[in-house]
């Protein structure tokens, strides 16, 4: 989704891809089949570009450090992607910068999650270091031996206290090496077997205070993790203000309503950042719009499908990957925008269902269904 916005601001743009299938290989103009572990590969990879950048965490650190070494321009930083690679150093930055996480603690024996247990109460939270996303390297545990298995192949894990929130928060931000910064508004999510399922921007009924607070907030991290390109952070509200959940530092789900909604998308500003280059707008068109994803279900062709949401809502804004059907595998998203959230998310929520299967309504009404009610996120 940044080849179009390189393309736009007239950027080269070289992808180094796992495989010529991927996404990024189908519309980019030059292609690298190559593993990001693969040192090697890397450094042939680096010679041919300016700037680096990424869209996933998994490069290793050290290899980004030897990429530095030998001279290549890397944004972000793996000062700065290491908070996004280990959990365990991002909470130990979060405290230090004074932000509100959860109660955490690092677990190297059974023993050490039942004290833990013991004083923020069963369930908590138990989560790999590095290497989990969308729900994976995550799991609720009610006792010290929920973590052995674990603990043979991590030495050290992240426990946190499960928090009792209202609902899931996201804010994006964006930094430039020159200190620009430029923030999104705040936006609302709803989580899917710990996959994110829907956006809405803004965020419907936030306080503007703990909008402001949470502004000003990412703003400090960004600057003091020396953050270039688009950072998101994702946060738990509470009833006394919010936590911080995560943070990912790439163009992110949470995002991708920006696409559509938003003056600059999360795709321009990413590579205006990197590339230092001034930053766009990040003001919303209008004062709604709605991002849901296409979650893979039991339907294989998907085509007929999306004609019909095409042809059926001309104002639908339908993103496929090109990745081929798993279940609850992120397929695509739908964005739509306009004057009031429920009915941008109705819309939103019916066309991207009816691309995978799970709704089957070919007349759906136009007044929004009710809204999921706020529950707690098992995996967050």
């Amino acid at each position: 989704m940044m080849a179009p916005a390189a393309e736009a601001l007239g950027v080269g743009f070289h992808v180094l891809a796992e495989s010529a299938q991927s996404s990024a290989a189908q519309v980019a103009g030059r292609v690298t089949v190559g593993d990001h572990t693969d040192l090697a590969a890397l450094q042939a990879f680096a010679d041919t570009v300016d700037v680096i950048t990424f869209d996933h965490e998994h490069v290793p650190p050290e290899h980004l450090r030897a990429l530095q070494a030998a001279g290549h321009a890397v944004h972000p930083g793996p000062d700065a992607l290491i908070h996004a690679q280990d959990k365990i150093v991002m909470r130990r930055r979060m405290d230090a910068l004074g932000l509100p996480n959860p109660r955490w603690a690092e677990i190297s024996t059974p023993e050490d999650l039942e004290r833990f247990g013991a004083e923020v109460g069963f369930p908590v939270i138990l989560k790999t270091p590095r290497g989990g996303y969308d729900g994976h390297g995550v799991r609720v545990v009610t006792s010290g031996a929920d973590a052995v298995d674990w603990l043979g192949s991590h030495p050290v894990l992240l426990a946190e206290e499960r928090i009792d929130f209202i609902r899931e928060l996201a804010v994006m931000v964006a930094r430039s090496p020159m200190g620009q910064t430029a923030v999104w508004p705040v936006v609302a999510t709803y989580q899917q077997d710990g996959v994110c399922k829907e956006a809405v921007a803004p965020a419907p009924g936030l306080d503007p205070e703990l909008a402001q607070r949470i502004t000003a907030d990412v703003l400090t991290v960004a600057g003091a993790l020396d953050v270039t390109g688009v950072m998101a952070m994702e946060m738990f509200e509470t009833p006394d203000g919010y936590r911080v959940n995560e943070l990912a530092m790439r163009p992110h789900n949470t995002g991708h309503w920006t696409q559509d909604g938003s003056v600059t998308s999360q795709f321009e500003q990413h590579l205006r950042a990197v590339l230092d280059l001034p930053l766009g707008d990040p003001s919303a068109r209008t004062p709604a719009t709605a991002m849901v994803n296409v979650l893979g279900a039991d339907r294989d062709d998907l085509y007929r499908a999306y004609l019909h949401v095409l042809a059926h809502d001309p104002q639908v804004k339908v993103h496929m990957y090109g990745k081929s059907v798993r279940p609850g595998r992120k397929l695509g998203h739908v964005n739509v925008y306009g004057a009031d959230a429920a009915e941008v998310l109705a819309r939103a929520r019916h066309a991207a269902d009816f691309i995978a299967g799970i709704d089957t309504d070919t007349e759906p009404g136009r007044h929004a269904p009710a809204s999921p009610s706020p529950s707690r996120k098992d995996t967050p």
